[in-house]
């Protein structure tokens, strides 16, 4: 069976429609806003400990960095630790695109039984691809049997009944179930012992910006006390770095505010798009400074946007950039009047 490639083994490319200039008088290229706005657009790639719920950790961040709203990619139980993407107010916007960038944990399954390492691997391989699953009981969601796909089940060591190895999977899938499942197909049971994720979409444990809440607390500490830029930057990156992994459509300056009112994007506003963008893709559409202005869905491939010059190419899902962050050089009906 062929191996499905994660979404960050996808390698796109980046093609130009046509050639445009931005106007540096509006927007901000993300790591050069300003600082309130850059904790305000900002993300963190957050180790979670064991113990407490992702709630409860994103509240401390909350409270740490005395802003108004905040949210999370993924929920964690409480004692599984690693990777947990934290957004700050606005970019708490960008959450739904983490679901579809994928998962990374490294699990330690206990066998109730004796099994040959062989044996083991088999079964493993045998739960790469599209696999059915119905929540837990104590998870939060409703119980009903839903698909999901294994990238990988990586076997790394196995020491007497304790198996080690990696996932690679959709957002959504639950180990728990999977490490049990496994067991049913070994023939003598198993329970998830352990759980560490290891990425998140684009974040993972072993990025320069990876930090815990102690770093979170240290870091903005020394920033409100020396103002330097550069001191958040160590722990808080613009929002558009969750966004790695979705294919982006650039557009010209002159289409972007009326995509913040809410407007398709159509044909003439596309500078450069990505490849492999196929109808109903969740695309993230960029400004020439490279902010993200929309999460949209895709109405055409990458082919028929290259060869387009009019018509709609991609519908809103939500708008993120604030309206007038670029001036409006679009026509309403009373602009006429």
């Amino acid at each position: 069976m062929p191996r499905t490639n994660p979404p960050w083994e996808t390698r796109r490319e980046s093609l130009t429609k046509t050639e445009d200039m931005t106007n540096p008088k509006f927007g901000y290229t993300p790591f050069e806003r300003p600082a309130e706005e850059y904790i305000k657009y900002g993300i963190i790639n957050l180790d979670k400990p064991a113990g407490p719920t992702s709630h409860e950790v994103a509240a401390w961040t909350k409270k740490i960095l005395k802003i108004n709203a905040i949210g999370h990619g993924g929920t964690l139980d409480p004692q599984v630790t690693g990777v947990l993407p934290v957004t700050l107010e606005e970019s708490t916007k960008i959450v739904q695109a983490l679901l579809y960038t994928g998962k990374e944990y490294i699990c330690v399954m206990k066998l109730h039984g004796n099994a040959d390492e062989n044996h083991v691997r088999r079964v493993l391989a045998e739960f790469e691809d599209l696999i059915y699953q119905r929540p837990p009981l104590r998870s939060s969601v409703k119980r009903q049997i839903r698909t999901r796909r294994i990238y990988y089940n990586e076997f790394i060591e196995m020491d007497g009944r304790h198996v080690l190895f990696k996932v690679g999977c959709e957002g959504g899938t639950y180990i728990r179930k999977l490490c049990y499942d496994i067991g049913e197909i070994l023939g003598v049971g198993a329970h998830m012992q352990e759980l560490r994720r290891s990425r998140a979409g684009p974040f993972t444990e072993t990025s320069a910006a990876h930090v815990n809440l102690h770093d979170i607390a240290y870091w903005f500490d020394e920033y409100k006390t020396k103002k330097d830029m550069a001191i958040l930057h160590k722990f808080i990156q613009p929002m558009e770095t969750a966004l790695e992994l979705i294919p982006k459509i650039t557009v010209r300056d002159s289409a972007v505010d009326a995509l913040c009112h809410g407007a398709s994007l159509t044909a003439p506003g596309v500078v450069t798009v990505d490849t492999q963008i196929q109808k109903d893709t969740l695309i993230a559409v960029m400004t020439l400074k490279g902010e993200v202005v929309t999460l949209s869905k895709a109405v055409e491939t990458t082919e028929q946007i290259l060869n387009l010059e009019h018509g709609i190419i991609a519908t809103p899902e939500r708008v993120i950039m604030p309206r007038g962050t670029y001036p409006k050089v679009w026509k309403t009906g009373k602009d006429n009047e």
